[in-house]
C-alpha cells in the first residue's frame, strides 16, 4: 500500500470514529444522547490511537496537515511530499464524514437544530471571538505536536506510543477542547464542513464558513511552530524559518485581535442604540 493511501484510510477511520462519536452524543434517539464532553474526548482519543495503529507502519499516521508541517519543518519529513500527504488527509476525511452521515442515516431527520447537526462534522467556538478562537487552536496544535515530537524521540514506550498519543488528545480535549471543539487538525474540520456542505442532510442548515479558517490557520500555524521549536531547542538545531513563521503567526494574531475589538465595538454599540 502507498503512503497516500495510508494516510487516506487512516483519516477516515480517524473521522468515522471521531466523527461517529460526536454524531451518537448530538443526534436525537442515539443511545449514546448526552453522552457529554468526556465520552467525546474519550471517543476521539481512542479515534486516534486506532487511526494510528492502523497504518503507522504504511505512512507514519501523520492524520494531520499540522503534523506534517511540524515535521516538515523540524526536518523529519521531505517537502517534497507535502502536498501528496496533506491531500489525502483531506480526502480521507471527506469519505470518513459522508461514511458517518450514512451509518446515523434516520437521525439527521429526528435532530431539528441545524447547529447540531453542523457539530457532528466540524467545530465552532463556545463564545465566538476571532482573537481567542484563533489563539486557542493555535495553542492546543502547538502542544499537539510537540507532544507527538516528544514521545516519538523516546525509546521507553516502543509500541505504546500510538495509545499515549491517544491520551495526549484526551488530555486536550479535558484541559483545553472546551473553547472551540478543539479541531487541532485542518483535515479533520475542513474536510468534513465540505462534505456537510455537499451532503443532502436534511435541514441542515449553512456550514459556517466565516468561520471555517480558524480551524485551518491556528492548527498550521500551531502545527508548524511545534516542529520548529522542537528542532530549535530540543536538538540544538537553528532554524531561520522560524523567524518568518513567527512573524508571520504574531501579524495574523494582530489582525484577529484588531477584527475582534472592533466587533465587539460593532456589537456594544448596537446595543446602544437599541
Amino acid at each position: 500500500m502507498s503512503a497516500f493511501l495510508g494516510e487516506l484510510i487512516g483519516t477516515a477511520l480517524l473521522i468515522v470514529l471521531g466523527g461517529g462519536v460526536c454524531a451518537g452524543v448530538s443526534l436525537k434517539k442515539s443511545f449514546a444522547k448526552d453522552s457529554g464532553w468526556i465520552v467525546i474526548t474519550l471517543g476521539w482519543g481512542l479515534a486516534v490511537a486506532i487511526s494510528v495503529y492502523a497504518v503507522g507502519s504504511i505512512s507514519g499516521a501523520h492524520l494531520n496537515p499540522a503534523v506534517t508541517l511540524g515535521l516538515a519543518f523540524k526536518g523529519s519529513f521531505p517537502w517534497s511530499q507535502v502536498p501528496e500527504y496533506i491531500a489525502a488527509q483531506m480526502i480521507g476525511a471527506m469519505i470518513g464524514a459522508t461514511i458517518v452521515s450514512l451509518h446515523y442515516l434516520p437521525h439527521w431527520k429526528e435532530t431539528e437544530d441545524p447547529g447540531t447537526k453542523l457539530g457532528v462534522f466540524a467545530t465552532g467556538p463556545a463564545i465566538p471571538n476571532t482573537f481567542a478562537n484563533l489563539l486557542s487552536e493555535l495553542i492546543g496544535t502547538f502542544i499537539l505536536v510537540f507532544g507527538i515530537l516528544a514521545i516519538g524521540s523516546n525509546k521507553f514506550a516502543d509500541g505504546l506510543n500510538p495509545f499515549i498519543v491517544g491520551f495526549l488528545i484526551v488530555s486536550i480535549g479535558l484541559s483545553l477542547g472546551g473553547t472551540t471543539g478543539y479541531a487541532i487538525n485542518p483535515a479533520r474540520d475542513l474536510g468534513p464542513r465540505i462534505a456537510h456542505f455537499l451532503l443532502p442532510i436534511p435541514g441542515k442548515g449553512g456550514s459556517n464558513w466565516k468561520y471555517a479558517w480558524i480551524p485551518v490557520v491556528g492548527p498550521v500555524l500551531g502545527g508548524s511552530l511545534a516542529g520548529l521549536f522542537y528542532q530549535i531547542i530540543f536538538e540544538g538545531k537553528h532554524n531561520s524559518a522560524i523567524m518568518y513563521v513567527g512573524i508571520v503567526t504574531v501579524g495574523i494574531l494582530i489582525v484577529s485581535y484588531l477584527t475582534s475589538k472592533k466587533s465587539q465595538i460593532h456589537t456594544k454599540n448596537r446595543k446602544v442604540v437599541a
